[in-house]
């Protein structure tokens, strides 16, 4: 388990090693050509020490990788964006966000799929402002009102990832309790369900309840989310949420352990149609 940055620079090198390979170059040839000493090369394959987006940008060119796709991802995961900065917004937000929140956002921009499993909240990319200013102020108490501003302000703009082009594809499996702990009181909570099923009905997102009946499960060791990438399944990653950081799963058999858990998970959930009704019984007062 190791915290974002980390995993990052090792998931880039590994990648950039392979399309080094894939270009017929070993690391001589790409130092050489690149006007490095060979041992920087090694040093960006093997993830101990940072890459500049320079350093990048100059060895995708040294490869002949000018897919826009791969070099924007491979981009982020050096710690920026290409481009013209849509895709890295929150970086205006560097002040309020902590660096592990911006890895966290950085990822979830660039990934094509998203796995979760929620057991106390409803997941951010669903939140209505009301709600998410209300789990932000719980969650930092005494926080002021400008930073609970800022912070729901970009709980909402993450949410763009659902109306991109290509959206974000979505498969969130929700205990139960999500549903019924009151939060931001009763009018906030039916509001906050509402959207639920609304969100249930759009092509990108996939819904289901996990009702108490269900008794327990593999997931009552808490959340985590699983991120997919376009082109490699290589830089799939799971998160763990904790109080004051996130930590990274990068291993295949962790990937392998969370993906088998997330699908024991599912299908012991209700599924999307019998979710949708139960999520608007919830609402409903049910």
């Amino acid at each position: 388990m190791q915290h974002g940055p980390a995993v990052r620079r090792r998931k880039l090198g590994a990648e950039l090693r392979a399309l080094r390979t894939a270009a017929g170059l070993t690391s001589g040839d790409a130092a050489r050509l690149a006007g490095w000493h060979q041992s920087k090369v090694s040093r960006i394959e093997t993830g101990t020490s940072g890459t500049k987006p320079a350093d990048v940008r100059l060895l995708l060119d040294v490869y002949g990788v000018d897919d826009p796709q791969l070099r924007e991802l491979l981009l982020v995961l050096s710690g920026t964006g290409d481009g013209d900065g849509r895709h890295h917004w929150w970086h205006a937000y560097r002040g309020v966000l902590p660096p592990t929140y911006r890895d966290f956002i950085s990822l979830e921009s660039q990934a094509s799929a998203m796995r979760t499993l929620e057991t106390a909240v409803v997941p951010g990319l669903l939140q209505t402002p009301e709600y998410a200013r209300a789990v932000t102020a719980a969650a930092l108490e005494g926080a002021s009102e400008e930073r609970l501003d800022a912070l729901v302000e970009v709980r909402l703009a993450r949410q763009d990832v659902l109306r991109a082009e290509p959206p974000l594809e979505l498969w969130a499996v929700l205990d139960e309790a999500v549903l019924r702990r009151e939060v931001g009181g009763p009018e906030v909570m039916e509001r906050q369900l509402d959207r639920l099923v609304e969100a249930s009905r759009l092509p990108q997102v996939r819904l289901q309840v996990l009702p108490f009946s269900a008794g327990a499960h593999i997931g009552v060791t808490g959340p985590f989310v699983i991120f997919s990438f376009p082109r490699t399944s290589d830089l799939d990653v799971v998160v763990h949420d904790h109080l004051t950081t996130s930590h990274y799963l990068e291993r295949k058999e962790d990937l392998r352990a969370y993906s088998e858990a997330f699908e024991a998970l599912a299908s012991h959930a209700l599924s999307p149609e019998e979710s949708s009704e139960f999520i608007a019984g919830a609402a409903a007062g049910a």
